[in-house]
């Protein structure tokens, strides 16, 4: 089981995943904070930089916050890497920017 802070930005002006502000990896949406809709957008955003289903992500705590807590039930050490790369800022999604 991987647990994964993440600190949202809603609201933004495009959807981005990367970069650290603490512990947490850095998610941008362009979804405002209004009935979990920012919330839905960060996950869906984490799964595709990981690469995973959105599925395979739960919200473990942080429902109304910006600060929350992600889990994955099986994480293999691909998925473990990208997300120290995106988190570490040596890689980005959309990897275009």
């Amino acid at each position: 089981m991987l647990t994964i802070a993440i600190r949202v930005s809603p609201a933004s002006s495009r959807v981005a995943v990367g970069g650290r502000r603490g512990d947490a990896l850095v998610v941008r949406v362009t979804h405002a904070a209004v009935d979990g809709r920012a919330t839905e957008a960060a996950m869906a955003a984490v799964a595709e930089a990981l690469g995973i289903r959105r599925a395979d992500l739960r919200l473990l705590r942080g429902a109304t916050s910006r600060d929350k807590v992600l889990v994955l039930d099986e994480a293999k050490p691909a998925i473990i890497a990208r997300l120290a790369a995106l988190r570490d800022g040596r890689a980005s999604w959309p990897p275009n920017r």
